[in-house]
């Protein structure tokens, strides 16, 4: 081989050794760039899922932005601002007794399964009209939200009639289904559409059901509720019996009447004061 001929050989390779490392520096670079690009994603995506998560934490509850909502979903049978006005009894009754009740309220279970059936003998003889005021304090004590749940779909029932509003009510607070104050049954719409099969004008009543499923009555709930906590009776807690501005007691002059026979004697000086 001649020098000329190995020159040109030698010229070739070092060309070509020069061409290949300028490729693979330009493929290190490509992938140091992807990295760098990977890594400011991952960065991103992080800080984004820490805002969102942030975000989210800030987020008013579900209940507690129906608050304030000004278009309410009033049910029938209702009257007043955004329906929280429920009277139920004859037109001919002069007197009205305001009942004042917590869906999770242990002791209107025990009012309402020991002296409830004496108060719809009375209010289908004329003796009264109940007003009827929701609450949902309990919920706020307990972290729950079985009261406002339950309250949304008493609604639903009073929707339907006041008479399925009235036996929808007695079932929940009966011996049966009434849950413990501790445990929030109350905030599972199936077992709310449970109970509501046991009651005649409620069983598999689909218009009952969607309205519990989809909500319908939760922002009127929430007014409901709002009636409690503004109330100018002076109620604070429940069962309270307010007839002509002044609260219907039992023996001891404070609560609610919690026997038949203390019951009758309150009412009786109620409606004859």
């Amino acid at each position: 081989m001649s020098k000329r001929n190995s020159q040109a050989s030698k010229t070739a390779a070092r060309e070509k050794l020069r061409l290949e490392r300028e490729r693979q520096a330009r493929r290190d670079k490509i992938k140091r760039q992807a990295i760098v690009a990977g890594s400011l994603v991952a960065v991103l995506a992080i800080a984004g899922g820490i805002g969102y998560a942030v975000v989210q934490n800030n987020k008013p509850s579900y209940w507690e932005s129906l608050k304030d909502a000004k278009n309410v979903v009033a049910p029938a049978n209702t009257t007043g601002t955004k329906g929280t006005t429920v009277v139920i009894g004859k037109d001919t009754a002069k007197k009205t007794l305001k009942l004042y009740e917590d869906p999770r309220c242990p002791i209107c279970a025990s009012f309402e399964q020991t002296v409830g059936s004496t108060v719809k003998k009375d209010l289908d003889d004329g003796k009264f009209k109940i007003q009827y005021v929701g609450a949902t304090f309990i919920d706020n004590n307990s972290n729950g939200v079985g009261s406002k749940n339950a309250l949304s779909a008493l609604g639903g029932a009073l929707n339907v009639s006041q008479d399925a509003f009235l036996e929808y009510k007695t079932a929940l607070y009966s011996a049966k289904w009434h849950p413990d104050e501790t445990t929030d049954k109350f905030k599972d719409d199936s077992y709310l559409i449970k109970v509501a099969n046991t009651v005649p004008a409620l069983k598999n009543n689909t218009k009952f059901q969607d309205a519990v499923k989809k909500g319908t009555y939760d922002a009127w709930a929430m007014a409901m509720s709002k009636t409690f906590d503004d109330n100018k009776d002076g109620v604070t807690g429940t069962p309270s019996l307010i007839m002509d501005g002044k609260a219907v007691t039992g023996s001891d002059g404070k609560n609610a009447p919690m026997t038949v026979a203390e019951f009758n004697t309150a009412i009786q000086k109620a409606i004859t004061s």
